[in-house]
């Protein structure tokens, strides 16, 4: 069995670029290694499985103009390509916070296990960016409209939710995580072994909301899906609220993003992610909101433009735009 550990727990274990590129490098050398198995990526006791990637070092590199923002996406993209097509199972040990890039190392591989104390999100509109690292082609294939819903609002979801979502594939209880590893360190089966161990994490409450979620976020832009909302009372008004703090011109790009995922294989998702990456690194919001959000922490982030209706399409358009060679994969 390969064995990863993320283990930066005051970080909430970030993905810097270092650790991208030696997750890459061990899962090249394991990939055809006669001995190993299975692989597991798990992280050290604590809060988080992986909050996500090193987003205020992507920051400050990329005021500066530096190339090496763009690398860093590069680089986690070929991660996340890796795990997907890895020729073995992968076991994602998600015990705490998964967001973001956290998603983009757990959610494409085969086994995906939570505990009672995961927590899943993309937040990505909330700092003038979007959901990446993959997750174009798997927020397009949760049930329904449960993944644009995910993607524009940036909805936490607990262990029951993220099995109905089909974002985990078992639940098991935290006292019993250390089994897995184990096991399968002593050339167990993933299958048997998790049949066996899975528990039930009780009813999702994402349920009920379900068929108002298909109701409003299958719409054709984001303002039918506010105008949407304001039809369906209390909870929808909420959505509202929440999108109506979000980036604008992230709320456009993501609903194209996802709606153009739905026709796209797994290496186009990260193709079109890098090119939006690209353009986005170029602009005002995810530097206005990684500045307002995380490093202020409670300043309301200025959008530029800060109404639905100041994005044009020819805006967003130049998101989805080749500039350049494409990403190597």
């Amino acid at each position: 069995m390969g064995r990863i550990t993320l283990d930066r727990p005051k970080a909430l274990n970030a993905l810097s670029h270092a650790m991208c590129a030696d997750m890459l490098a061990r899962l090249g050398t394991w990939r055809d290694a006669p001995h190993i198995a299975y692989v597991i990526i798990e992280a050290v006791p604590g809060r988080a499985f992986c909050a996500g990637g090193d987003i205020r070092a992507v920051c400050e590199l990329g005021e500066r103009g530096d190339p090496r923002a763009l690398e860093f996406f590069a680089t986690e993209y070929r991660l996340n390509a890796a795990i997907k097509h890895f020729p073995k199972p992968i076991v994602a040990l998600i015990d705490g916070i998964v967001m973001g890039g956290g998603a983009g190392i757990s959610v494409h591989g085969k086994y995906r296990v939570v505990t009672e104390k995961a927590l899943f999100a993309m937040p990505e509109t909330a700092i003038g960016f979007f959901p990446d690292v993959g997750g174009s082609y798997f927020l397009s294939r949760c049930p329904g409209s449960i993944g644009m819903y995910l993607g524009l609002t940036g909805a936490r979801l607990h262990a029951a939710d993220m099995v109905y979502a089909g974002l985990a594939t078992h639940f098991v209880p935290a006292v019993h995580l250390g089994e897995v590893a184990a096991c399968l360190a002593a050339g167990g089966d993933a299958d048997s072994l998790l049949a066996k161990l899975k528990d039930d994490p009780g009813p999702p409450p994402l349920a009920q909301h379900r068929a108002a979620i298909d109701r409003a976020f299958c719409a054709l832009c984001v303002e039918a899906i506010l105008e949407a909302l304001s039809r369906e009372g209390g909870w929808g008004a909420r959505q509202a609220e929440q999108l109506g703090q979000r980036s604008p011109t992230s709320l456009k790009i993501v609903h194209r993003q996802i709606n153009q995922a739905m026709r796209l294989d797994f290496d186009a998702c990260l193709r079109m992610e890098f090119r939006i990456a690209a353009e986005v690194l170029k602009g005002h919001d995810f530097y206005e909101g990684v500045r307002a959000v995380l490093i202020e922490k409670g300043r309301p982030p200025k959008w530029r433009p800060g109404e639905l209706d100041k994005v044009s399409e020819t805006q967003i358009a130049r998101h989805f735009a080749p500039h350049g060679p494409d990403l190597a994969l």
